[in-house]
């Protein structure tokens, strides 16, 4: 248990686990929403932090980090992004699908059975990336539907997806986002805002029904990685046996000789 300590003790921002919980602070996400967006917010609501959507047994489940609606009912997908995973299979980057995927089952989860489409709500995708995907250096990478042969015209489908890049050096972004990514990157604090979140930490930290959480939470997972790695030996096994036996050999020192 040693180790899980010492590692709980080291966790950041970066975290997924310390990003929901700090982004669970009203006053933090509302503030991270109103200083990324440039508006002023009244108040949040979370519909539910690490909420998983599956709209059935034969789908992809995803689970999301931090839902949050405003007094407007715009909803707030906020994702911590790490790692810029590639798909070993096809060696794409799996983010901008991922983006596609989470905002089709956002809006599913939105538009309750029988409804019109034309409720659903206005939702932003956000991700908070600690790499620069498009490797341009904005600060923020904001997509929205445009028409190609007239890029004037934009589809009002109300869906916005945003790639924060804490690596960026171009664009205009406000002095608290500014210190925000300066916090994610190298944990300096330099604003109220980012003391706030460092002050956040420390408390959590502090707190031993959150570190108990945690350790609970590496346990499952490490269950689960030993699971699955139990079954991949057993797989691998049976496939070397089958193609050991097609090949002509019968055990893992023996060749059978066919002259």
């Amino acid at each position: 248990m040693q180790d899980l300590a010492t590692k709980f003790a080291n966790l950041t921002i970066q975290s997924d686990f310390i990003f929901k919980k700090v982004m669970s602070r009203k006053r933090i996400c509302k503030h991270l929403l109103e200083e990324l967006l440039q508006i002023e917010i009244a108040d949040i609501n979370y519909i539910e932090a690490e909420k998983t959507i599956d709209p059935n047994y034969t789908s992809h489940g995803i689970r999301l980090d931090i839902i949050v609606a405003d007094d407007k009912n715009t909803h707030y997908n906020l994702e911590m992004q790490v790692k810029n995973n590639k798909n070993p299979n096809t060696n794409t980057h799996v983010l901008p699908k991922r983006s596609r995927y989470y905002q089709a089952l956002l809006d599913f989860d939105l538009l309750q059975a029988g409804q019109p489409y034309d409720l659903l709500l206005p939702t932003f995708i956000i991700f908070i990336c600690v790499f620069d995907f498009f490797e341009k250096g904005n600060y923020v990478y904001t997509f929205k539907k445009r028409c190609l042969e007239n890029l004037e015209l934009e589809l009002p489908d109300e869906a916005t997806t945003m790639l924060l890049n804490t690596k960026g050096t171009h664009g205009e972004i406000s002095k608290d986002l500014k210190s925000f990514y300066d916090y994610v990157n190298n944990h300096i604090v330099t604003t109220d805002f980012t003391k706030q979140i460092d002050d956040e930490i420390s408390y959590l930290k502090l707190d031993t029904k959150v570190r108990r959480e945690y350790m609970l939470m590496e346990a499952r997972l490490l269950d689960e990685r030993r699971e699955g790695e139990a079954v991949g030996f057993v797989k691998g096994k049976d496939i070397g046996l089958v193609e050991g036996e097609a090949m002509g050999i019968t055990n893992a020192n023996t060749v059978k000789y066919t002259p």
